[in-house]
């Protein structure tokens, strides 16, 4: 399968990929399985996918905990090296272009005092769970990557 259809089969298209690479082989190896399967870990038991009820949580804390996810990242594509490119080539494209700038944007903000503001919160809430919804296409992604049964949607949602 080429890099192009397995995108699509995620709706992932929007992702701005260079032409050849979409035409390269989608061919994960040992290595890239088991990275998927520690990000996959990450993902599901972080608010990168779990809901932030309105009554509970703290914006800053949420905030911190998906820029987590840049550490996370290069210390799985450290330990498995350059034996595990295709899980490389997606979680670089994913925190580049899905989550770097969420987090841009509210370190910003935060900065600027944006989190002490009720309406800010809620926006930054909303703009979360926007968020959310495109780390859970990832997830599902790294479940399909690592070839483990996808727990993404295990719980059900308030």
């Amino acid at each position: 399968m080429k890099w192009k259809k397995w995108l699509e089969n995620w709706d992932m298209t929007s992702l701005k990929i260079n032409t050849p690479f979409l035409e390269m082989e989608w061919q994960p190896q040992d290595e890239d399985k088991s990275a998927a399967w520690e990000m996959y870990i990450e993902l599901l038991t972080r608010i990168t996918t779990q809901p932030l009820a309105r009554e509970h949580g703290d914006e800053k804390t949420a905030l911190d905990s998906v820029y987590s996810l840049f550490r996370t990242t290069r210390g799985i594509i450290k330990q498995y090296g350059r034996h595990c490119t295709e899980f490389t080539k997606i979680a670089i494209v994913v925190l580049n272009q899905i989550i770097r700038p969420f987090t841009a944007k509210w370190h910003k903000k935060l900065i600027e005092g944006a989190l002490k503001d009720a309406k800010q919160c809620e926006v930054f809430r909303v703009e979360l769970n926007d968020l959310q919804l495109k780390l859970k296409i990832y997830s599902r992604m790294l479940a399909d990557m690592a070839g483990v049964e996808d727990l993404t949607n295990l719980e059900e949602s308030e």
